[in-house]
């Protein structure tokens, strides 16, 4: 699905549709690592995460603003701490002392002055989630000094998004379903993706656990063949789940996604591996997926993914953001997705995550929507003092003189 060129968009910019005329200058760029212990590993077809990473990006302007952003740095296990010094070491430079119309100006720039360091490097993904991150914070940063709430600046209508459970291990799925319903879910996301006959036992549990109007969505993390993704979802379909979740790798020609696609018998979802708006509008007009999925952090940050989810709800197709990772990364998604309007469903992680709630206070309340805060910018900061614990690393750059 993905274009053979795997590099950054540079040739056009993705605009956010009501981008605020606010000018912004950056003088300090800091970039901190964090790694909280779990006792129970979050477990994908591909990996496994011992502890929970979180990279938070903060940004002050030469006004005395401050933004906070967060880049998505879940695997490989060592690549927190090498996606911090990306940000401090080489997206900083270029921004610090630079003054831009808007976060949009920034990233579009930014974008094109790693382009060829990405080519030399091959390192388009590690750039790319950096400078999301970035973008995130100086979201926060304008929005945040402009005393309104993000959602409401994008043009939001709508105070609270609808929510998933996800994250959840295939392992002991009915319990996990059960103790996420009690903290305000009815809707909920089993990992697949670990041979057949473990993949429909645990499907079958999470299934059996599920009240009258309650859904089921399942996410196989990019594990199969094109024939076993066919046999899967076929054997899958007893259980009417409302979407499968990356079924193929993202990278398989768009003809295996469609014969796919032709024979699944649930929606095909997808996206947080794609990278670039015209990626993602060539996936659009393939028709192949019925939920697309970026992932803020991942790409894009709010300028690349608010541009994505207009163009996903101009075509009828379901907007649910992709997140995975700890609190600022999460209230950026569910901005994104009042944003954008529509059905869409907010990602929630309900795996312990002590990260999530500390880096993003007050956390808001799920009972079975999200209520965004009403604070200007995302609403939430991190409380530094009580994540302290969990701080292994702090880098800054700051602009000269």
């Amino acid at each position: 699905m993905t274009p053979a060129d795997p590099l950054f968009p540079g040739d056009r910019a993705p605009a956010p549709a009501r981008p605020l005329d606010t000018a912004v200058a950056v003088r300090r760029v800091s970039a901190l690592v964090y790694r909280a212990p779990i006792d129970t590993p979050v477990v994908t077809s591909f990996g496994v995460m011992h502890d929970r990473p979180a990279v938070l990006v903060r940004v002050e302007s030469a006004d005395g603003a401050v933004g906070w952003g967060e880049v998505w740095a879940n695997f490989p296990s060592c690549g927190a701490e090498h996606r911090a010094r990306l940000v401090t070491g080489t997206l900083a430079p270029r921004l610090l002392g630079a003054r831009f119309d808007s976060p949009a100006a920034a990233f579009v720039a930014l974008e094109r002055g790693v382009r060829t360091l990405a080519l030399q490097s091959a390192e388009w993904g590690p750039l790319a989630q950096a400078l999301a991150g970035i973008d995130i914070a100086l979201w926060d940063l304008v929005t945040r000094r402009a005393g309104v709430p993000l959602a409401q600046a994008l043009g939001a209508r709508a105070g609270a998004v609808a929510v998933y459970a996800s994250g959840i291990n295939l392992e002991g799925a009915g319990e996990s379903v059960a103790r996420s319903r009690a903290a305000g879910y009815r809707v909920f996301k089993v990992k697949v993706g670990f041979g057949r006959e473990r993949d429909l036992a645990g499907a079958r549990e999470a299934a059996a656990a599920l009240r009258p109007g309650e859904q089921l969505m399942l996410d196989a993390n990019q594990a199969w063949d094109l024939e076993q993704a066919i046999a899967m979802a076929r054997a899958l379909a007893e259980l009417e789940p409302r979407w499968l979740e990356e079924p193929l790798p993202a990278d398989r020609p768009v003809a295996e996604w469609r014969v796919l696609a032709a024979q699944a018998p649930m929606p095909l979802a997808g996206g947080e591996n794609l990278r670039g708006l015209q990626t993602f509008e060539a996936a659009i007009e393939s028709g192949v997926l019925g939920v697309i999925q970026p992932d803020a952090c991942k790409w894009g940050g709010i300028t690349g993914c608010l541009a994505v989810a207009r163009a996903v709800r101009a075509a009828g197709r379901r907007y649910c953001p992709h997140f995975l990772g700890a609190g600022i990364g999460l209230m950026a998604s569910a901005h994104l997705l009042a944003a954008a309007g529509g059905d869409g469903l907010l990602e929630v992680d309900t795996n312990f995550n002590p990260l999530r709630e500390a880096l993003a206070a007050p956390f808001p309340k799920v009972e079975g929507s999200l209520a965004l805060p009403p604070a200007p910018g995302l609403g939430v900061a991190p409380e530094l003092e009580r994540a302290r614990r969990w701080l292994v690393l702090e880098l800054e750059a700051t602009a000269p003189g």
